[in-house]
C-alpha cells in the first residue's frame, strides 16, 4: 500500500472521486479543494473556496462546497470557478451530498437546520425543522423518496423528502453539543440501487436497517475495531460496505455473508474521517484528521478463487518476515503522546500482532507457494454463487458464516496495549512545521521548519537569566530543555550522521560556551533534560548518559525498559520508563528518581506509575519547589507526598476546569507555594498553537476528598493539601536550603487553626471520639487550646481524655529525649577533650518566635478559665558561661532534640532547645525545662534522618517578656471549683504515678547536679525576698528571684558564675560523701511540703532524699 502523502493542514479532511474516477478530490481546514490526478500527484490543482472547507460534493461536473462563512457554494469542475451561492445557514454547515442523479443536493448545518436544494434553481428549497443539536452527517435515498440525517442530538431521523415529513427516529448516539466533541461524526450511506439497506455506525458496529419496515436485521462489526465508527461507504455494486474508525482502522464486509474480507490500519492511526470508493476499481480513497490523503488499492473482494487463495498465502508468507513485530514492540504503532487520537486509552492495532496488515485474517498460512487449500477454495466458490443471488433474497435472512475449519483462531483474551513513544515535556508534536520544543518555568524554545526557514528560537521569562537567541537548526534537533545555567537540544540519528548532544551553557565563565557530544553508531537519544551543574539523556540502548553540564562526562547506568520521558530539578532526576506491556489500553510504566549530589541515592527504585484507566502520560517535571509531578490525559494531576513514604496523591483534575469535551489544559508548571497549576487552556485540541502567543491560565489545586461541599470536608482537604504542599519545607531543610522563616511557622500556624475548626465543629456535633483523633493531630498549645474549648463546652470527660493526652504525649517525649541524650553520652566519649556547643551535634527545628508568641498569648488570656491541668515545658536557653559552649561555635545541624553535653542526664520532663540568649545565663531549674512544640507528622518522619546540612536554619531567640509570661502562666497557682476538682483529682493520679516512680529512678542523678551561679544567689537571697514580700510561696519566690538577678550588672551575674565553676569539683566531692541533705536543701524541702498540704494536692509523702529539681518538677505538673 502505497504511504499517505500530506493534503491540507490539520483538521477535518473529506473526499471523494469525480464521476469517471479519474481523479480524487479533497477539501480541508485550510479552505482548499484539491484535485489529484492521482496520489503520486507532486503538483494537485488548488481551488481556494473560503477560510475552512467542511464538507465537498462532486456530480455532474458541478463541485459543493460547506464553507466556514456559513454557505454552500458550487464550483464548476475542473476549472475551478465559482458559480454561485446555493443557501445560507445561521451557522457553518457539516456535510453536504448530492442526490442519485446530481439535481439535488442536501446540506446540514449546527443550527439544527436539514436543507434540500435543486442545483439547477436554488430558489427552490425544503428545510427539515427536528433535530435539536448540529446536523452531523447526510445520506440521499437512491430512489429520492428519502433522506437520512444523523445528529449532535444523539437522533438518526428518515425523512420524507416530499413533505418534509420524519418518517422514522432512532437514538443511537451519544448526544453532545457540537460537532468537534462528537464521539464520531457519523457518515450514514444508503445501499447503492435498490436502497434497500441504510447503513448507520454506532460505536463500533454498522447498524443495517431495512427499507419501509425500519427495523435492523444485522450488525456487522469485527475484533479488529477497538474504538468508534467514524464514517461508512458503499462499493458501487451495493454488496461490500467499508467503515472507517477514530483510531484509524478500515474495514471492509460482504454484506450478504456478514464477513469481514478486509483489515486495514491507519501508518499513524489517526481518526479516519473521509472514505470514497472508486466508481470502478477495487480502490478507496481515505482521509484523516491530520489532512492526509491515502489510497487503498487491491481490495481483492473481485477475484477468481484460485487467484484470492494463492495471494492471500503470498502476502501471508511476506507478512511473516516484513518486521513488523519488530516495529510493534518499539512502540512504532503509536503516535507521540500529543496526538488528540493518539495513547493508550485507545486500543490502537490490538490485532497487528495476530493477523497480516494486509488483510485476510481469517485464512490460514499455508506451508509453502504450491499448496493450496481445498476447504478453502470450496467455500469461496459456495460464496461466489451465493452473490449471484438477488439482493432481496437476502433480506429475509442472512447466510451462516463458513465453518470454522476455514478460519485461522482467534485470540480472545486481553489485548496488549502499544507502547507509549518518548516524549519531551511542554512541547508539542514533532511533526508540526511550528511546534513548541519545550515550555517551561524559565522559558519557550520554539522550533520552525518549513519552507522559509529551519531554525530555533529561544524566548527567557526572565530576561535578566539571559537574552533572547535565535538559533539555525541545521542538525535537524527534535529534543530540547532549557534551566538557568543552559540550553540542551538533541537531535536523532540520520544515515550520515549519528545522534547528537549539543549544549549551550551559557552562564559559563569562560569564553567557550557550546559543545557536542556524538552518540555510538545505532544509539538515538530519545529524551533530555538539565538540572543544576548536570545534563542528562536517555538513549535507544536503554542507557542513561550523565555530564556535567560543561561537557564532562559523568554516570552511566542501566534502564529496565523504553524511556518514555525524563525531568530534571536541583539534584533531582527523574526517569519514566516501560516497565512492560500494559493490557486493555493501560500502559505499564515505571518511575526511577536519583539524586546525584555529591551523596547520589536512588529514591523511587522503578515503582509503578499511577495512571488513570486508559490513559497514558503526558507531562512530567518537577515544581518550583523541587516535589515531583507528572499529568495523565485524564488531565489528572499528581505530586510526590515525601510525608507518607513517597507515594503519589492526585492534587487536580484539569478536566473539571475545561468547558467542552474536546477542550484541554496544557501544563506549563507547578508552584507549591502560592499553590499554583499553570497551563495553556487548549480549546478543542490537546496543545496550542505557536502562534498567536497562547495566555497561561492559573488553576487551583483540589485534593479529591469525599463531601468537599460541606464544611466538615472542606476543611480536611485544606488541612491535608496544606500538609501535602509544605511537605517540601522539610525536604528543602534538611538538603541544606535556607528559608524564610514564615514559609516555615505559616503552614503550621493554617494547619493547627483548621484542626481547630474541624475541633469546635466535632463539639458542636457532639462527636468527641472525634474531637480526641483530632487533637491528636495537634501542637502542645493547640491542645491546651483544645482542652479549655471542651472545659468551656461543659465537656468535662473530653477534656480529662485531652489532659491525658497531653501527659502521654510528655512522656513520649521525654523517652525520646532519653534516647538522644544517651546517643550524645556517647558522642561525649568519643569528643572527649574536645570543646562542643548545645548546637553542635543538633537542633530542634522549632516553630517560629511569632507563632509561639500567639499561642502564648491565647494561654495567657484563656488561664484562668483552664480546667485541666496540663504538663508544660518552658523553652531551655543553654547557659553561655557554661564549660560546653566555645568561644567560636561550629554549628552541625541535625533534626533532633539533644540537650548540651555537659548536663547529664536530666528530668525526663525537661527539654532542651536551640533557642540562646546570651545576656541571661542559665541560672535555676525553672530555666532548664523548655517547652516542646509537636511537629507535624510529615516533619516528624523527616526529622528521624540527619544527613548534612549546608545552611542550618537557626530560628529567631525567644523574648524576655515571654519567657517570663511562660513561667508566670506556668506556676500559677489556681483554686480549682468543686466541678473541676473531681476531674482534676482524677488526672492527678494519673499524672502523679509516672512521676512518682520517675523521682526514685533520677534520684541519684539530680544530687550530683552541680549549682548555677542563680541558685548560690537564690540561697544567700531567699530570705531578703521573704522579707520583702512576707506571703510569697515558693515558685513566686523563685520568680522574684529571677527578676532581681537580671537586674544585676552583667559583671555581677558573672562573679555568680564563676563562683559556681568554682564550686563544681569540691561540691561533687561533697556530694557523695553527703549521707544528708544539706540546711538549704532542708529548708527548701519544708518550704515545698508546707506548700503541698495548703493546696491540698500531695497524696503522697515525697522521699527524704530527693533532690530540688524533682520537687520542683513533679510540683509543676500538680499545679498546672
Amino acid at each position: 500500500m502505497p504511504p499517505m502523502r500530506y493534503g491540507h493542514t490539520e483538521g477535518h479532511t473529506d473526499v471523494c472521486f469525480d464521476d469517471s474516477g479519474s481523479c480524487i478530490v479533497t477539501c480541508g481546514s485550510d479552505g482548499d479543494v484539491r484535485i489529484w490526478e492521482n496520489l503520486d500527484d507532486d503538483d494537485p490543482k488548488s481551488i481556494n473556496v473560503g477560510e475552512k472547507a467542511y464538507s465537498c460534493a462532486l456530480k455532474n461536473g458541478r463541485l459543493i462546497t460547506a464553507v466556514s462563512n456559513n454557505t454552500v457554494q458550487i464550483h464548476t469542475f475542473p476549472e475551478g470557478a465559482p458559480d454561485g451561492i446555493l443557501t445560507r445557514f445561521t451557522m457553518n454547515a457539516n456535510h453536504v451530498v448530492f442526490n442519485s442523479d446530481g439535481t439535488k443536493i442536501a446540506a446540514g448545518s449546527s443550527d439544527f437546520m436539514v436543507k434540500v436544494v435543486e442545483v439547477a434553481d436554488s430558489s427552490k428549497q425544503k428545510t427539515f425543522r427536528g433535530h435539536d443539536a448540529p446536523v452531523l452527517s447526510l445520506s440521499f435515498d437512491p430512489m429520492d423518496i428519502y433522506l437520512a440525517s444523523a445528529s449532535c442530538d444523539g437522533s438518526v431521523r428518515v425523512w420524507k423528502v416530499e413533505d418534509q415529513t420524519c418518517v422514522t427516529n432512532w437514538l443511537l448516539l451519544q448526544k453532545c453539543n457540537d460537532v468537534i466533541n462528537a464521539k464520531s461524526i457519523c457518515r450514514l450511506a444508503w445501499q447503492p440501487g435498490s436502497g434497500k439497506l441504510l447503513a448507520v455506525p454506532v460505536d463500533k458496529v454498522v447498524k443495517l436497517y431495512r427499507r419501509e419496515t425500519w427495523d435492523n436485521p444485522v450488525d456487522l462489526s469485527d475484533t479488529s475495531i477497538t474504538q468508534p465508527l467514524n464514517v461508512v461507504v458503499w462499493s458501487p455494486c451495493g454488496q461490500y460496505l467499508a467503515a472507517g474508525s477514530v483510531n484509524g482502522s478500515i474495514v471492509v464486509w460482504k454484506v450478504e455473508a456478514r464477513e469481514c474480507i478486509e483489515r486495514m490500519k491507519h501508518e499513524k492511526n489517526y481518526s479516519i474521517c473521509g472514505l470514497a470508493w472508486h466508481p470502478k476499481y477495487e480502490q478507496i480513497a481515505y482521509t484523516d484528521t491530520e489532512g492526509n490523503l491515502g489510497l487503498w488499492e487491491d481490495i481483492g473482494y473481485g477475484k477468481k478463487p484460485n487467484d484470492k487463495v494463492a495471494s492471500t498465502v503470498t502476502k501471508g508468507y511476506e507478512d511473516l518476515f516484513d518486521g513488523d513485530d519488530d516495529d510493534y514492540l518499539n512502540g512504532d504503532m503509536i503516535e507521540p503522546q500529543s496526538s488528540p487520537n493518539a495513547g493508550a486509552n485507545e486500543d490502537h492495532g490490538d490485532d497487528d500482532d495476530l493477523m497480516p496488515t494486509s488483510g485476510h485474517p481469517t485464512r490460514a498460512i499455508i506451508d509453502d507457494d504450491n499448496s493450496l487449500d481445498i476447504g478453502m477454495i470450496k467455500a469461496n466458490s459456495n460464496l461466489l454463487e451465493k452473490e449471484e443471488d438477488d439482493v432481496d433474497d437476502l433480506i429475509g435472512g442472512f447466510p451462516a458464516l463458513p465453518t470454522s475449519s476455514t478460519q485461522q483462531p482467534f485470540y480472545d483474551g486481553p489485548r496488549p496495549t502499544p507502547r507509549q513513544k518518548p516524549f519531551q515535556s511542554g512541547s508539542t508534536p514533532v511533526h508540526l512545521m511550528h511546534r513548541f520544543m519545550v515550555w517551561n518555568s524559565v522559558g519557550i524554545i520554539r522550533c520552525y521548519n518549513d519552507e522559509q526557514d529551519n531554525a530555533i528560537d529561544i524566548e527567557f521569562h526572565d530576561t535578566s537569566i539571559h537574552h533572547a537567541t535565535h538559533l539555525p537548526n541545521s542538525l535537524n534537533h527534535t529534543m530540547a530543555d532549557l534551566s538557568t545555567e543552559a540550553i540542551l537540544l538533541a537531535c536523532e540519528s540520520t544515515e550520515e550522521l549519528t545522534s547528537k548532544l549539543h549544549c549551550i551553557y551559557f552562564s559559563s565563565w569562560d569564553a567557550n560556551k557550546e559543545w557536542t557530544v556524538d552518540m555510538p553508531k545505532d544509539e538515538d537519544i530519545e529524551a533530555v533534560c538539565l538540572g543544576q551543574g548536570w545534563a542528562a539523556c536517555a538513549t535507544s540502548a536503554l542507557l542513561v548518559r550523565v555530564f556535567t553540564v560543561g561537557g564532562v562526562q559523568k554516570e552511566i547506568f542501566c534502564l529496565p525498559g523504553p524511556v518514555v520521558s525524563m525531568a530534571g530539578h536541583g539534584e533531582q532526576l527523574m526517569i519514566i520508563y516501560h516497565r512492560g506491556t500494559g493490557f486493555g489500553g493501560d500502559q505499564c510504566l515505571g518511575v526511577q528518581l536519583m539524586e546525584l549530589g555529591k551523596k547520589k541515592k536512588q529514591v523511587l527504585h522503578g515503582d509503578p506509575l499511577s495512571l488513570t484507566k486508559k490513559s497514558y502520560l503526558v507531562w512530567v517535571g518537577f515544581s518550583a519547589e523541587g516535589t515531583p509531578c507528572y499529568v495523565d490525559s485524564e488531565g489528572i494531576v499528581r505530586m510526590l507526598n515525601r510525608g507518607l513514604g513517597n507515594t503519589w496523591i492526585p492534587v487536580c483534575n484539569t478536566r473539571e476546569h475545561c468547558k467542552g469535551k474536546s477542550d484541554h489544559y496544557w501544563v506549563v508548571g507547578i508552584h507549591e507555594n502560592p499553590q499554583q497549576l499553570r497551563c495553556i487552556p487548549c480549546k478543542g485540541a490537546r496543545f496550542p498553537p505557536t502562534l498567536p502567543r497562547p495566555a497561561v491560565a492559573v488553576l487551583s489545586f483540589t485534593l479529591p476528598y469525599c463531601q468537599i461541599a460541606t464544611e466538615k470536608g472542606q476543611m480536611e482537604e485544606q488541612y491535608w493539601r496544606s500538609v501535602v504542599f509544605h511537605n517540601y519545607v522539610d525536604y528543602l531543610s534538611k538538603n541544606g536550603y535556607e528559608l524564610d522563616e514564615n514559609a516555615k511557622s505559616q503552614p503550621v500556624k493554617e494547619q493547627q487553626e483548621l484542626l481547630m475548626k474541624l475541633f469546635a465543629l466535632s463539639c458542636k456535633l457532639e462527636r468527641e471520639s472525634r474531637c480526641v483523633e483530632l487533637a491528636d493531630l495537634m501542637t502542645q498549645n493547640v491542645v491546651n487550646l483544645a482542652i479549655k474549648y471542651a472545659s468551656r463546652s461543659r465537656r468535662l470527660n473530653l477534656a480529662q481524655r485531652l489532659s491525658e493526652m497531653a501527659v502521654e504525649k510528655a512522656s513520649e517525649l521525654a523517652t525520646a529525649l532519653e534516647d538522644e541524650e544517651e546517643e550524645e553520652d556517647f558522642r561525649t566519649h568519643l569528643n572527649a577533650g574536645y570543646s562542643t556547643s548545645a548546637t553542635e551535634w543538633g537542633q530542634l527545628p522549632g516553630r517560629s518566635a511569632r507563632q509561639d508568641q500567639e499561642m502564648g498569648e491565647a494561654e495567657e488570656t484563656d488561664g484562668c478559665e483552664e480546667a485541666e491541668g496540663t504538663p508544660e515545658v518552658p523553652k531551655q536557653r543553654p547557659n553561655p558561661f557554661s564549660k560546653a559552649v566555645s568561644s567560636a561555635e561550629v554549628i552541625t545541624p541535625k533534626s533532633a532534640v539533644i540537650a548540651s553535653s555537659s548536663q547529664g542526664r536530666v528530668n525526663p520532663f525537661k527539654v532542651s532547645s536551640n533557642k540562646k540568649d546570651p545576656l541571661v545565663p542559665s541560672t535555676n531549674v525553672l530555666d532548664t525545662m523548655s517547652k516542646y512544640s509537636k511537629k507535624i507528622s510529615s516533619s516528624r518522619a523527616a526529622n528521624k534522618e540527619s544527613p548534612p546540612v549546608i545552611k542550618p536554619l537557626i530560628p529567631k531567640p525567644k523574648s524576655k517578656q515571654l519567657l517570663q509570661a511562660s513561667a508566670a502562666s506556668f506556676f500559677q497557682v489556681r483554686t480549682p471549683s468543686s466541678s473541676e476538682k473531681r476531674v482534676g483529682e482524677r488526672e492527678e493520679k494519673v499524672g502523679n504515678e509516672p512521676s512518682e516512680v520517675q523521682v526514685s529512678a533520677q534520684d541519684s542523678t539530680e544530687n550530683k547536679r552541680p549549682k548555677t551561679g542563680f541558685q548560690m544567689w537564690l540561697e544567700e537571697n531567699r530570705a531578703n525576698i521573704l522579707t520583702d514580700n512576707p506571703g510569697l510561696n515558693e515558685a513566686e519566690v523563685i520568680k522574684e528571684g529571677m527578676s532581681r538577678f537580671r537586674i544585676l550588672s552583667s559583671e555581677e551575674r558573672m562573679v555568680w558564675s564563676e563562683k559556681a565553676k568554682g564550686g563544681t569539683a569540691n561540691d561533687l566531692t561533697e556530694d557523695k560523701k553527703r549521707k544528708r541533705p544539706t540546711a538549704a536543701e532542708d529548708e527548701v524541702k519544708k518550704d515545698e511540703e508546707q506548700k503541698s498540704e495548703d493546696s491540698n494536692l500531695s497524696k503522697k509523702k515525697k522521699p527524704l532524699d530527693q533532690s530540688t529539681n524533682v520537687r520542683l518538677s513533679s510540683f509543676a505538673f500538680k499545679q498546672s
